[in-house]
């Protein structure tokens, strides 16, 4: 059994760790993937169906596609505005779309929109889905949330858990209200930090065709347009009602429990992120079926803790004093190579 204990931080709180043994490059790691991939063949053999619930989603595409041209047409019409509706329309409507679409991006990463035969398609359309943040996102992103799925609350593997020094410092209400508007720049550097890999080609060619629409954008309409989409990407990732969900998905509100779902309205311009214990129950299943696999089984998902609010999430998250960034599960792997 995983040895737990809670060793304490300085302002009073703690990491809930656990011991694992895991296998580098591929195998599978004792305990927590045992229980889990038990879980999964229960669930999977009670409830064949949803097996055909998994594969690629069709509409996604064009959902995805649709998303991408309202931005570029937004980028048409703000050239003209003032800075102050700039920012107003960045955080109230542009935002909205790039913090879905970057949640699009996650869904294309498990390659649910041409499918896993095509997997350089998924590749290259997430690129199309990135081009309205402003930022080069989705190779990168690709790369690191493989081992988010693989290696759950990983010490220097899962770059999803805040660091020692982020958990240390940002304790008090104001300074975890600082840490939620600084959000995208922690989750952008902080696996440089973390766990640092090398480039790859699909991340150079991510940034090549980033950088080159927005010289386009800023040749054919000026500044604004790039602030427009750059500032929505920061502000919405950032403090921002559907960023709850950042926090709702993986920090301990309640004691033992790690990953919880949330079922609310917001999953409708979310591509279901909501549905956050379904979706690592099934990373196979594209984000629009999700509601099927927990109306499929629902006893087990019925009874599980879940988020009624993004907006109580973040409300709890900055003023009790239970929890912060030092309120995740993190895990010890002892990683062994295999040749």
């Amino acid at each position: 059994m995983p040895q737990s204990w809670l060793p304490q931080a300085e302002n009073g709180q703690s990491w809930e760790r656990q011991v694992e043994e895991a296998t580098l490059n591929g195998s599978t790691v004792t305990n927590r993937t045992l229980r889990e991939e038990k879980k999964f063949w229960v669930r999977n053999a009670k409830y064949p169906e949803i097996k055909s619930l998994m594969g690629p989603d069709p509409q996604l595409k064009w959902v995805v596609s649709g998303m991408v041209l309202t931005q570029l047409l937004a980028c048409y019409l703000v050239q003209d505005l003032s800075w102050k509706w700039i920012i107003f329309w960045a955080y109230a409507f542009g935002g909205c779309i790039n913090h879905s679409l970057t949640l699009a991006i996650h869904d294309i990463s498990h390659n649910v929109a041409f499918g896993n035969k095509l997997a350089k398609w998924n590749r290259w359309f997430a690129m199309w889905a990135n081009l309205p943040i402003g930022l080069p996102y989705s190779a990168s992103f690709k790369k690191y949330h493989i081992d988010h799925h693989r290696y759950l609350g990983g010490d220097q593997l899962d770059v999803d858990i805040p660091t020692d020094i982020e958990g240390w410092f940002f304790c008090t209400p104001a300074r975890k209200v600082l840490w939620l508007f600084l959000q995208p720049f922690f989750y952008a550097l902080r696996p440089l930090v973390v766990n640092p890999k090398p480039v790859g080609q699909l991340e150079i060619l991510n940034a090549a065709v980033q950088f080159t629409a927005d010289l386009i954008i800023y040749y054919m309409w000026g500044l604004k347009p790039i602030v427009y989409l750059i500032a929505g990407s920061i502000l919405c990732l950032g403090l921002h009602p559907i960023s709850g969900h950042f926090i709702a998905e993986h920090y301990m509100f309640l004691k033992g429990h790690e990953t919880y779902s949330y079922y609310g309205a917001l999953n409708w311009i979310t591509f279901n992120v909501g549905y956050h214990m379904e979706h690592h129950d099934f990373p196979s299943i594209p984000g629009s079926k999700l509601p099927q696999v927990k109306k499929i089984a629902a006893e087990y998902y019925d009874s599980l803790p879940q988020h009624t609010s993004w907006i109580r999430v973040l409300w709890d998250f900055v003023f009790d004093d239970s929890i912060g960034p030092y309120t995740r599960i993190k895990r010890d792997y002892k990683l062994s190579k295999q040749e």
